[in-house]
């Protein structure tokens, strides 16, 4: 057998994998059966990292990368799949998969281009509320989803004076700030619902209601939230394309050399300022998409939802999977939604619980569950 074929082998192999150890997940509901399916998982990865097995396939993902994602893709249609009539897993799934476009919003600010940014759930909340006062004019809903993203944009042009001037933690005090009178600002408008909040129409695609079941047949109905996942699964895919062409361009090659010293950047005659503006702006403008969505998905929307916890819960995802690290991304991001939901016990300790795991990462984990790659300056050249 070549090595070829057995790296496609593997590649499939741990995508079934990954697909059957997520369906079980979420499908059980026993404290003690979820609590002994993640011991049993934290053994499988620690005894693989202990033999080179985990180092064996992280090789065999490196050799084959375009077979690894459509491999995944698959992998979470057929999860989706198994959830078809389930709106709760439905919901959880798409919820994920939101959070990991806000995420990667982050990951342009954080680990590409080391711009901070403590204030991710006030632009994915502008783009929440942007859904709900546009989703009942005449705007076509899917071109809602992009002002979503365009207004958080501009909102986030108010940050970038004062993201230029600071660094480190002067720059995180101004994004919590941000954040903060964001929420304020919600709470005593009353054009926007106040501490209410505001209804939000669903999601209509060319006459096509997200909202009604999909029905099949007399014995088969799907749910609803069905729509939501497929949409946030295009757009996932379409946000991960984005990164990845960032990435390995000539403007990621800038971005990398801003983050790691801005002033050896300068003196090659990269534009600091240009730089970050872009990210800055790029990455509000995915979390504002991704709450767009999001809004619409709820039905509904209120100032609560956007407080500055939410804000830590998104950093504390980048900061798990790996800064810049796409894959880590996706992985924390459900790590982050899910325990919590599945883990009923642990359900009024989560931000205690988070911080903590964001202690132990930071001490003995620095760069996160799956840290970023070296740059490939040229993409599928193998030395």
């Amino acid at each position: 057998m070549t090595q070829s074929l057995k790296d496609k082998l593997v590649i499939i192999l741990l995508a079934a994998v990954i697909a059957a150890f997520s369906i079980t997940f979420i499908a059980i509901e026993e404290q003690v059966e979820i609590f002994a399916l993640l011991v049993f998982a934290a053994a499988l990865v620690l005894g693989g990292a202990k033999l080179g097995i985990t180092a064996s396939i992280a090789q065999s993902l490196a050799r084959n990368e375009r077979l690894m994602n459509f491999a995944f893709i698959a992998a979470t249609i057929a999860v989706v799949f198994w959830f078809r009539e389930d709106h709760f897993p439905l919901l959880m799934i798409a919820t994920v998969l939101l959070y990991v476009i806000a995420c990667c919003g982050l990951n342009i600010q954080f680990g590409f281009t080391g711009v901070v940014n403590f204030a991710g759930a006030a632009f994915f909340g502008v783009g929440c509320y942007t859904a709900a006062v546009l989703g009942d004019t005449s705007v076509p809903l899917l071109l809602v989803i992009l002002l979503g993203g365009i207004i958080a944009a501009i909102v986030g042009s108010v940050l970038i004076i004062p993201v230029l001037r600071t660094r480190g933690h002067y720059a995180a005090v101004v994004t919590i700030a941000f954040g903060l009178l964001f929420r304020t600002f919600l709470e005593v408008n009353d054009t926007l619902g106040g501490p209410q909040g505001l209804g939000v129409s669903g999601m209509n695609l060319f006459g096509w209601d997200f909202n009604n079941n999909i029905e099949i047949s007399e014995n088969l109905e799907i749910s609803f939230y069905m729509n939501y996942v497929v949409l946030a699964l295009i757009m996932v895919v379409l946000t991960f394309v984005l990164m990845r062409r960032i990435e390995r361009s000539w403007i990621g090659l800038n971005f990398d050399a801003v983050r790691l010293d801005e002033t050896a950047a300068a003196c090659f005659g990269i534009n600091i300022k240009r730089w970050k503006i872009v990210a800055f702006t790029l990455g509000n403008f995915l979390a504002g998409t991704a709450g767009a969505l999001y809004a619409m998905m709820l039905g509904f929307i209120a100032p609560s939802n956007f407080a500055f916890s939410d804000s830590l819960i998104l950093v504390s995802i980048v900061l798990l999977g790996g800064m810049g690290s796409l894959w880590g991304t996706i992985l924390a991001a459900g790590l982050v939604v899910l325990l919590p939901e599945k883990l009923q016990v642990i359900q009024e300790y989560r931000f205690l619980i988070y911080a903590v795991v964001m202690i132990l990462i930071l001490l003995f984990r620095p760069q996160g569950i799956l840290p970023r790659g070296l740059r490939a300056y040229i993409p599928g050249w193998r030395g």
